[in-house]
């Protein structure tokens, strides 16, 4: 592992004891958490006091696109070889960041994680979501040009390249299609590998609403015509 991987998790209002927990198992694991506390209501700095963290904070809520962009600013600061996207509500798998490194360091750009590649990883998504997710592969071909197995997963790696290429303006969910259009504008070497979510009733809780989407698509819409 490279002492130049830091991992970017976006939070906001976040259950202490989740993220605690999502926090410890990348520390157990020598990775480097930089939090980027997106305006919440606790100030993570009070939260985790305790913890070996990069925290940064804007004073209020912007999104998870604005959140993310500011993390990558500051990885680039810091000199960062990697870097990577991860949930703070405990959806993503401390493990399976080393295989996103690993395929980065084959000669890809952009590693995307995707629930769909193996059968036993999309088998406990319910139905909603999964009808959600495939209408959003749509939406992302339709914008971006880029026609993936999964949608909106947000655990991603990125190299030094990539890193340097990105430039999120998208400050709310619309970024994960975003990023897909800067990928292929920059002409990024992309590859999806299997990852396993593990949903609670929390981070569903915390997820997509289909209302949410519509406004994703709007705000889409919107930025292609302005």
């Amino acid at each position: 592992m490279s002492n130049k991987t830091y991992i970017i998790i976006p939070c906001y209002n976040e259950v202490e004891s989740v993220l605690r927990q999502t926090v410890q198992e990348l520390l157990d694991l020598r990775y480097e958490p930089i939090m980027v506390d997106d305006g919440s209501q606790i100030p993570l700095r009070e939260m985790l006091s305790d913890m070996p963290l990069h925290i940064l904070r804007h004073p209020i809520n912007l999104g998870q696109g604005a959140a993310l962009q500011t993390g990558m600013e500051y990885a680039k600061r810091l000199g960062a070889e990697h870097v990577l996207h991860f949930d703070a509500d405990g959806q993503h798998r401390a493990e399976d960041i080393e295989r996103f490194i690993t395929t980065l360091d084959e000669g890809y750009d952009v590693v995307l994680g995707s629930r769909f590649l193996r059968h036993e990883d999309s088998g406990s998504l319910p139905t909603r979501k999964r009808l959600l997710l495939q209408a959003a592969r749509l939406v992302n071909l339709i914008f971006t040009g880029v026609w993936l197995t999964d949608a909106h997963n947000g655990f991603r790696a990125l190299n030094r390249k990539a890193l340097h290429a990105i430039d999120l303006q998208e400050n709310r969910m619309a970024h994960a299609t975003e990023i897909l259009s800067q990928i292929r504008h920059a002409k990024l070497k992309i590859k999806e590998i299997p990852t396993l979510i593990n949903y609670s009733e929390y981070s569903l809780r915390k997820g997509q609403k289909i209302s949410n989407s519509l406004n994703i698509i709007l705000d889409l819409i919107l930025r292609k015509l302005l």
